[in-house]
């Protein structure tokens, strides 16, 4: 009898054990993803960068679920696969990645973080209106953006700057759209194997876009710094950080499960002024935690209005 207990509670712990576990690892490594990408653009363009990454992480994928013999996708489950593959991957992915190159990895993560006020503004031109909480949530979360920038005024005259801020914010809405899509379209086909496919399929469209735009280098002009960088990118950001993202979504309320949001601008921040001496001010550290604050009220409204 004793052993039946103890086992049961072994079990229980493991059942909440593994997901936090996870939830941990996606908070830390998502984080950790910024610097690589700001490294790599650094040595070779951008968007080859991310088709590069995105087509070795969905080969992997999509290899092992081949030689499992998984079913493929059917019918309208191709045409959600092909509608993410755009927003999430060839938009969202490679647009952030572009934009980090004329950024702090930090700032690019703190930018990237506020999806969730897409969210809401993209349900309230669909006839939704936007709770108080929300509301508020947002003008808190743009006072933390407006705090950070006190630090980058100068930088607002630069093109180059100014570009990777559309570039940025044109990624987290495109997210923001892949989120809605991905809540609309739901669908009971394997999360992993969609997700392969996916970043497969979006290799394929950036590899067109970047070929016929010229610009793409050769593979072997591309350093090895950068090698380096998209098989972390690869390894850590597209494979076990996905799978474990996943995971924790399954088996994590999604109060719990969010908590990445907030914590990945700040490995980017901490690690980025560590690592690339990148600027970390006391405006910067301030607005950043202003910011996040007025995120979670966006993300507590998301959540109450869905228990409605």
């Amino acid at each position: 009898m004793r052993a039946k207990i103890q086992n049961a509670v072994s079990g229980k712990i493991d059942s909440i054990g593994l997901p936090i576990l996870a939830l941990c690892w996606v908070s830390f490594f998502w984080g950790t993803t910024w610097l690589a990408s700001k490294e790599g653009v650094k040595h070779m363009p951008a968007l080859q960068l991310a088709m590069i990454r995105q087509f070795l992480g969905g080969l992997i994928y999509v290899v092992y679920f081949i030689l499992k013999k998984q079913p493929w996708p059917k019918g309208r489950q191709w045409r959600t696969i092909l509608i993410l593959s755009v927003l999430n991957f060839a938009l969202s992915n490679g647009l952030s990645t572009w934009g980090v190159k004329y950024m702090s990895s930090g700032l690019g993560a703190i930018i990237s973080a506020l999806f969730p006020i897409w969210i809401i503004i993209i349900n309230f031109f669909n006839g939704k209106r936007i709770a108080k909480m929300a509301l508020l949530g947002i003008l808190i979360s743009f006072g933390g953006i407006c705090i950070i920038f006190i630090d980058y005024l100068s930088d607002f005259l630069k093109p180059d700057f100014q570009f990777g801020i559309i570039l940025m914010t044109a990624s987290t809405i495109t997210w923001a759209f892949g989120i809605l899509e991905t809540k609309k379209k739901a669908s009971s086909f394997n999360p992993y194997f969609s997700l392969g496919l996916q970043m497969l399929i979006s290799s394929v469209l950036l590899f067109g876009i970047t070929e016929a735009s010229g610009m793409n280098i050769s593979l072997t002009e591309i350093p090895l710094t950068s090698w380096y960088a998209i098989a972390y990118l690869v390894i850590i950001g597209s494979v076990l950080t996905f799978i474990a993202f996943i995971y924790s979504l399954q088996h994590l309320p999604t109060e719990i499960s969010s908590i990445y949001v907030y914590i990945n601008p700040i490995v980017a921040m901490v690690l980025g002024s560590f690592i690339f001496g990148e600027t970390l001010t006391q405006a910067i550290s301030i607005g950043a935690l202003v910011t996040l604050i007025g995120l979670y009220l966006v993300n507590k409204s998301i959540r109450k209005t869905k228990l409605k």
